[in-house]
């Protein structure tokens, strides 16, 4: 009988899995049509939606094991049985991977933490996706060295699927042969077998459209990226050509929204990413392409293994400590944790929920680049012995609600993971003229690009914001962030009296969703290096009407382009000029 009942809680779990991947791949395979109709309100709309959906399958099937199964304690071998069930069901799918973090989550709904482990569930995945594949192959292999570059290209495009036509297909393939011969000089040799592997499943995300492949010339990998964009009334066009691994890894940063993808056997995709870009791991490219629940126990595994074979201390971040979260990092391991206090000092005031509130907006908006994603986490255990003593210290006293000694771990009840970055704020301490030009720049171009997204960061210190190993800056602190279009941007009204401008105080009183811009340079621009490249390159952040101006472009329904890549990349210039200087590229 307890083997009996063991199969049917297996047999529901899988089927609860099996519907949220159905669903997954349906809001996923619909990303062609709503890009080739330049539907980008239901592009936006269907990234939200599908980031709820696995929360929202695994709450169904523990309601449904709940209402139809009489539960007992874990204890009992009844769930061991459950397990192994659940393990003979997983080598007929093509997600075995996705599978078993199914069953963790449901299984982790269902009962207490204490339960985590090997025994119960699936701390160590069982299934190997290593040689996992598709029906269908993943990817097509041309060789341009028996077809030639002009017709390789044609049909890279052609092979897309894509239903709406280019506008200038002859057009898009000169920029693309001038680009990789910039790119790949003459001299270079090509060998006879020189192969490009294109992924067949186009990637979407916002208003785009990704080809992704790697050129293999010998023992050589290098990959590539072909942005197509949809110009809404004559067609598609290519806009760029993207190389290398560090092109493509600011394709795939994790400050950006997931792709959607369409794929029978994720694992496969991932294994096709890897050499691409050696630097990220599994976890953040299943988060990429929208798996981002198995990132978390793929991210998981990855420090437990770190733990092991590792032995410096849990640290407190460095930088200026903020008043929302506590912050540490282990020094060996390129990420930082961050927990909610219990208590935030004045003038802060929200609570603790409306800090996760704002997390899950950033979740679940459009990153455009500037926003670092976080994994999220619940009763997580850590080495007791591995916290400084300063580190523990400081969590014991402002964040005692979220943390419980268990014999020789500590757990954390709810905390975020996101990548280490250097705060902008001890970058620009010891940067150079040439560093604070370039970091400035980026600061003021990262708030441009939230204002697109219709964000407001709130706190513009530099301290909230972090430079990635590419020099990138990005916003990582929530707990003030909003949208732009609730804010009410105005200009400091004139003083009563000229002295009162000398005063400490304001002599006026703002509204609690009262913004002014001119504040700006007062409060942050206080070195007169950083202020004289700020008011060069990004000047109209100070005045009011230009916010006001983002807000009305925003109301009124316009989506900006923001890309992957440097503006100074993409085609636009050279597309002109193509006709008349390199009429012979193409036959």
């Amino acid at each position: 009988m307890a083997w009996t009942e063991a199969k049917l809680i297996a047999e529901a779990m899988l089927e609860g899995f099996e519907r949220h991947y159905r669903l997954f791949r349906e809001i996923t395979a619909d990303a062609q049509r709503r890009f080739e109709a330049a539907d980008w309100p239901a592009v936006q709309s269907a990234s939200r939606e599908r980031i709820g959906f696995y929360d929202r399958r695994v709450g169904e099937t523990v309601a449904l094991i709940k209402r139809e199964f009489h539960l007992r304690d874990p204890n009992d071998v009844l769930w061991r049985r459950v397990k192994v069930e659940y393990m003979r069901l997983l080598p007929q799918l093509n997600q075995p991977e996705l599978a078993e973090t199914f069953y963790n989550s449901v299984f982790c709904r269902l009962f207490d933490r204490r339960y985590y482990n090997n025994c119960y569930i699936f701390v160590w995945p069982l299934i190997s996706t290593e040689h996992l594949e598709a029906e269908v192959p993943i990817f097509r292999p041309y060789y341009p060295a028996r077809e030639g570059f002009a017709r390789v290209i044609a049909r890279i495009l052609k092979d897309a699927g894509f239903k709406r036509p280019f506008r200038d297909m002859r057009r898009d393939i000169r920029c693309l042969l001038l680009a990789i011969r910039s790119r790949f000089p003459a001299n270079r040799a090509i060998q006879q077998n020189f192969q490009l592997a294109v992924l067949c499943a186009p990637f979407y995300r916002n208003k785009g459209a990704y080809i992704i492949g790697k050129a293999i010339n010998g023992a050589d990998q290098i990959p590539f990226v072909i942005p197509v964009l949809n110009d809404e009334t004559q067609g598609l066009y290519v806009d760029t050509l993207l190389t290398g691994t560090d092109e493509i890894a600011d394709v795939f940063s994790f400050s950006r929204a997931y792709f959607m993808v369409d794929t029978e056997v994720p694992a496969a995709v991932v294994d096709f990413l890897r050499p691409l870009m050696p630097r990220k791991g599994k976890a953040e490219l299943y988060t990429a392409i929208g798996f981002q629940k198995f990132g978390k126990a793929e991210f998981y595994r990855d420090f437990l293994k770190h733990l092991r074979y590792s032995s410096d201390e849990l640290v407190i971040a460095p930088g200026i400590r903020g008043m929302v979260m506590c912050v540490f990092t282990l020094p060996s391991f390129p990420f930082v944790f961050k927990v909610i206090k219990d208590r935030f000092p004045p003038p802060k005031e929200m609570t603790p929920d409306q800090v996760k509130e704002k997390y899950l907006l950033v979740k679940m908006h459009d990153r455009v680049g500037r926003m670092a994603d976080s994994w999220e986490y619940s009763h997580v255990a850590f080495p007791l012995a591995r916290f400084s003593p300063a580190l523990r210290e400081l969590l014991e006293s402002e964040c005692a609600g979220s943390i419980e000694v268990d014999d020789d771990h500590l757990i954390i009840k709810h905390l975020y993971i996101e990548r280490r970055m250097s705060p902008l704020n001890l970058y620009l301490h010891t940067a150079d003229e040439d560093d604070i030009r370039h970091a400035i720049g980026e600061y003021g171009d990262a708030i441009k690009q939230l204002a697109a997204a219709n964000i407001f960061p709130g706190d513009f210190l530099f301290k909230n914001f972090g430079v990635t190993r590419r020099g990138r800056v990005v916003f990582y602190d929530y707990d003030e962030l909003c949208y732009l279009t609730e804010c009410n941007f105005r200009e400091i009204p004139e003083a009563p009296y000229p002295e009162m401008e000398m005063s400490d105080e304001p002599w006026y009183t703002p509204a609690p969703d009262d913004v002014f811009p001119e504040e700006f340079e007062t409060f942050l621009l206080t070195d007169p290096r950083i202020r004289k490249v700020f008011r060069q390159r990004h000047g109209e952040l100070l005045d009011p009407a230009w916010w006001r101006a983002r807000q009305d472009y925003i109301r009124a329904g316009h989506l900006e382009d923001v890309f992957p890549y440097p503006p100074e990349r993409r085609f636009r210039k050279d597309r002109e000029e193509f006709p008349r200087r390199y009429p012979h590229l193409v036959a």
